[in-house]
């Protein structure tokens, strides 16, 4: 029975933090809608779900919970996001004028692996939710129960991302205009510089 409130309760809590729009999501669902073939987004789910696989193992191990007794490694992260977000957010609104060049949006496998790893392991929000909400929650379970709770989170994980591809990949065949994606692409770059200016927030309360 434990087992399965823990698992239960890890489902729960993984739907909560993953469910809204962020970075990492709208990539993963622009990648879906601008590849001729779902097969052609799987790079980028696969990776997504990967690195989000490390930072949650890691953050249930507790050995990332230790990591934030950094002061300066917190500050580095947000420094490092704020740049990061700021530049992607500016790509992806130029590819949004750009939608009729196919090339400017259906990533090569390796360029969607970088930017899945980078939108996953360079965003310091997402890696101190995971951190503070995952690993915190975890530590009410040991031994199997733990591990339960920790699958659970990982299962949300690739089935969302494997849902978004898909969500995308539809967008893509109901809109033949594109401005439907031309608007989610603009608002992508949106919520990448919103992302970027909490995160520049976050740095003035530890600065």
């Amino acid at each position: 029975m434990e087992i399965t409130f823990a698992f239960t309760h890890g489902f729960i809590l993984a739907l909560g933090l993953i469910l809204p729009l962020g970075v990492q999501n709208v990539f993963i669902f622009m990648q879906g809608a601008h590849h001729t073939r779902l097969a052609g987004a799987l790079p980028a789910v696969i990776a997504a779900a990967l690195a989000d696989t490390v930072l949650i193992a890691g953050a249930v191990g507790g050995v990332s919970l230790a990591v934030l007794n950094f002061h300066w490694l917190q500050v580095t992260l947000l420094i490092s996001g704020i740049v990061f977000l700021g530049y992607m957010g500016w790509i992806t609104w130029r590819n949004s004028t750009e939608l009729h060049q196919a090339e400017s949006e259906s990533w090569p496998l390796r360029r969607q692996v970088r930017f899945a790893l980078s939108v996953s392991f360079l965003n310091p929000h997402a890696i101190i939710d995971t951190i503070g909400v995952i690993g915190t929650s975890s530590l009410s379970y040991a031994d199997t129960d733990k591990i339960a709770f920790a699958c659970a989170v990982i299962l949300v994980s690739w089935l969302w991302f494997i849902f978004l591809a898909i969500a995308g990949r539809m967008v893509k065949v109901l809109d033949d205009s594109g401005q439907l994606l031309k608007a989610a692409n603009r608002l992508s770059a949106i919520i990448m510089w919103g992302s970027g200016l909490y995160l520049l927030y976050r740095l003035s309360l530890i600065t």
